[in-house]
């Protein structure tokens, strides 16, 4: 087998109406498996990727496919590159008291999912982090599907590397320190222009 077959798989964007088969005959749907899999957006893993959607919406992004584990997690028609971070204060589970809040700020080496291969350079490869926090705080009526429910902080990636270089997480208080951008759904494209062009 040669290595340009061992390339990356060419994605395409799937409907739900797919079937899943057993010797050729339907015996689910992969919409069945979406709904079994993904009907909690609440989870930390569900509500981050259901971020990146929204944030990736808001930039007119989602004409592909995500792709998992990318040194990025949008990278935009004008070419930005955007890291997303989520944070709650109701879970899917039990709590006691509400979720603190913080973000993962964390430099990282560098995997191409195109290439394959690992850069060991530690570092921000973003040019602007969008942090969302899904604010609500009454659990009976927390809907993540609801954007009224959920406020976007933007902040150019130097600031963070200028300010907070080898700094690991970063609570709400002082991610707010830092003068990000707030901003609602539909302001997220403007705020993030204004971090990228500025960057």
């Amino acid at each position: 087998m040669s290595k340009a077959d061992l390339g990356p798989l060419v994605i395409t964007r799937r409907s739900g109406d797919e079937p899943i088969r057993a010797n050729g005959e339907p015996v689910s749907s992969l919409g069945e498996f979406w709904s079994w899999a993904c009907s909690d957006l609440a989870n930390n893993t569900m509500r981050g990727v259901l971020a990146e959607y929204l944030v990736a919406t808001a930039l007119g992004a989602t004409t592909s496919t995500r792709t998992e584990w990318d040194t990025v997690d949008i990278r935009t028609p004008e070419e930005w590159r955007v890291e997303v971070k989520s944070a709650a204060y109701l879970q899917s589970w039990a709590q006691l008291q509400l979720s603190e809040i913080a973000f993962s700020i964390a430099p990282a080496s560098g995997w191409d999912a195109r290439t394959g291969l690992t850069s060991a350079d530690v570092l921000r490869r973003s040019d602007v982090y969008v942090f969302c926090l899904l604010q609500h705080q009454d659990k009976q009526t927390l809907d993540p599907l609801d954007l009224d429910q959920w406020t976007f902080y933007v902040l150019p990636t130097r600031l963070l590397d200028e300010r907070c270089p080898s700094q690991k997480t970063i609570r709400l208080s002082s991610l707010r320190l830092l003068d990000p951008l707030k901003t609602d759904f539909a302001g997220l494209q403007k705020a993030v222009a204004m971090c990228a062009e500025g960057a």
